[in-house]
């Protein structure tokens, strides 16, 4: 065997070597993303984000439901591309320790497939332990074709020990395609002001 063939078959092994290390390392990258969330905090993750979208808690904090309390949950999305994306109501009230749910309507209008998921986050920083999901589409991949539509619930219980200061919630989606640089969480959401489209 040559020398230059010699050369060329350790160049093209060391390449396919680095090929494979970069897939493994991009597959990683949501579990490892979801991971660093939780252990620091960022985007504000509510503990019940641990639990698998879909599966439905069966350990809620409390069920019983405070009548003497009302809580506006404003529903706020964005969007990072050419999609709509929308929750089928701007806000509701609901009694702390009540079971809600919201529906969010996505559209795939471009020409061509992609795939995207979603980053929560929620305004008041305190209110972030307190709003338990039971049921939700983030972090999870979805491929849409063009034109495609989906709707995906999200199920929620706010724990009765909120802070008694806090009467307003808001939920915020940033939703993004996959393999475009992950979006820092909206920062209009952590003003506790008014929802945006």
């Amino acid at each position: 065997m040559s020398p230059r063939r010699a050369d060329n078959l350790r160049m093209t092994g060391k390449l396919v070597v680095i090929a494979v290390g970069m897939f493994a390392f991009g597959y990683a990258l949501v579990p490892i993303y979801r991971a660093i969330c939780e252990a620091t905090g960022i985007n504000i993750l509510a503990l019940g984000e641990r639990n698998l979208p879909g599966k439905v808690r069966t350990d809620p904090v409390n069920t019983q439901v405070d009548t003497t309390r009302t809580i506006t949950v404003e529903f706020d999305t964005n969007v990072r591309g050419p999609w709509h994306f929308k929750p089928e109501v701007r806000s509701m009230q609901v009694h702390p320790g009540q079971l809600a749910t919201v529906m969010y309507e996505f559209q795939n209008v471009q020409n061509r497939t992609m795939a995207a998921q979603a980053i929560p986050s929620y305004a008041p920083r305190q209110a972030a332990n307190h709003f338990n999901k039971l049921e939700c589409f983030c972090f999870t991949q979805y491929t849409l074709a063009p034109g495609e539509k989906r709707q995906w619930p999200v199920a929620f219980v706010i724990d009765p020990k909120l802070p008694k200061d806090v009467k307003t919630i808001t939920l915020s989606y940033t939703f993004f395609e996959v393999g475009s640089p992950t979006p820092p969480a909206p920062t209009a959401a952590l003003n506790a002001g008014g929802s945006r489209s």
